[in-house]
């Protein structure tokens, strides 16, 4: 009698993330996945080692680069390790712009996850849903960097600038006439936290849109409840963070546990699911939108009322004002010295780490006290997150293969430092 042999097959590219630099072979019985083999290392940038031969200013826009998702909040972590070890003190509005853009690209990363998530198991509309917002808070990061995706925004010592007085300003077109212009324009009048305040006080009724759509739509319920369960003593043991820990009921946030910058001000929750399957983590990252919301409107309020500094005045960290620069002698060596050839940070090692929208992302940083890391080490959440992917996908069929790798929202910049 014939053998009866499981089939290997080449599975994907299905996540827009895992754009062919995802190699997934499943070992299949029929249809059922007996075995997922995630082959990494088709995407290697080697920032981490590119890191090790330019100056700590010059490695940080590769930050935005990682995790091209949720560019900020991976800037945040790598400036807090070069604070840390040099003991620079971060002024205090700076410290409150932070906290509002992690928090705006944590709404960046979970709308592009939902948009993508959906749009896989077959939820069409809810991507247009998602990117209607998106486009609104991509402005503001083009608004303070001049980039709406690679911001560089973040600088060791505090921000690049303070906040603009004016957002930027739609115009007529073949496609937009002058009526539609000016509605699109209501909310741009006054300055960027008039603006961001507007949208924060809309946000809510988006969240709602969005759940009305899926929460309790059955199609979505069949294909998430149930799917990829991971127990709360198994996702500790495999490193899980962030929502796919917190899904699986532990209630565990660096902004709460370890909070950094101004996070020991701020008024918020820590969602947690209870079973630890694909829509538990769905609904996780659901309460996460309007928590991130909150966060939000604290920081507006704060940052309307109490205007200053935005970066430190030490100019061995930080470059002088561009004025003081053409006008004092000594200011324009600090300019030219840090440019030039970089900051020196003191001897030692560090670790600093953040809740990423997708997990924790730490930076381990070792300096020999040159003006380049001797050695930088990235935690990334993705790297853990996929190493579970053999064993929530066993037992499952081919396409809840589909339904677990949007619940671990992978980005491979990331995961192939």
């Amino acid at each position: 009698m014939a053998d009866i042999r499981n089939y290997t097959l080449n599975f994907g590219p299905q996540h827009p993330a895992a754009h062919g630099v995802l190699r997934l072979v499943l070992e299949l019985d029929g249809e059922v996945v007996q075995r997922a083999d995630p082959h990494i290392g088709l995407l290697h940038r080697g920032t981490e080692k590119l890191a090790e031969s330019k100056t700590y200013l010059q490695s940080l826009p590769y930050m935005d680069r990682l995790d091209y998702v949720s560019m900020m909040c991976n800037e945040h972590a790598y400036c807090l390790a070069i604070e840390k070890l040099t003991g620079v003190d971060v002024p205090l509005r700076a410290q409150y712009i932070r906290v509002m853009f992690a928090e705006i690209t944590r709404i960046l990363n979970h709308l592009l996850w939902i948009g993508a998530h959906s749009i896989d198991i077959g939820a069409m509309t809810m991507f247009l849903y998602a990117f209607r917002e998106r486009e609104d808070l991509m402005d503001l990061y083009e608004a303070v960097s001049g980039a709406r995706l690679h911001a560089a925004y973040f600088r060791p010592g505090g921000v690049y600038r303070d906040l603009p007085d004016t957002m930027p300003q739609y115009t007529a077109s073949k496609i937009k006439n002058a009526r539609e212009v000016a509605r699109l324009n209501e909310n741009r009048q006054g300055t960027m936290l008039d603006f961001i305040e507007d949208f924060t006080r809309r946000f809510p009724a988006c969240i709602d849109e969005y759940e009305t759509l899926l929460t309790d739509n059955r199609i979505w319920k069949q294909r998430t409840v149930g799917i990829g369960v991971v127990s709360p003593e198994r996702a500790l043991q495999l490193g899980f963070t962030g929502p796919m820990l917190r899904g699986s009921g532990v209630a565990w946030d660096l902004r709460k546990t370890q909070p950094y910058d101004v996070y020991a001000e701020m008024d918020f929750d820590i969602p947690v699911g209870k079973t630890g399957d694909c829509y538990d983590r769905y609904l996780v990252r659901m309460e996460e939108f309007r928590q991130s919301n909150r966060i939000i409107a604290q920081c507006v309020k704060w940052l309307k009322a109490n205007p200053g500094p935005v970066i430190t005045e030490n100019h061995k960290v930080a470059p002088p004002s561009r004025e003081g620069m053409k006008t004092n002698m000594e200011e324009l060596i600090h300019h030219f010295k840090l440019f030039t050839e970089g900051m020196h940070v003191p001897e030692g090692e560090v670790y600093v780490g953040t809740e990423h929208p997708k997990g924790e992302f730490g930076i381990y940083m070792v300096s020999d006290g040159a003006n380049k890391p001797y050695r930088l080490k990235i935690r990334a959440p993705g790297y853990a997150h996929i190493a579970g992917l053999d064993e929530m996908a066993r037992g499952h069929m081919i396409a809840d293969v589909v339904a677990i790798i949007g619940t671990q929202d992978i980005v491979f910049g990331e995961i192939d430092r």
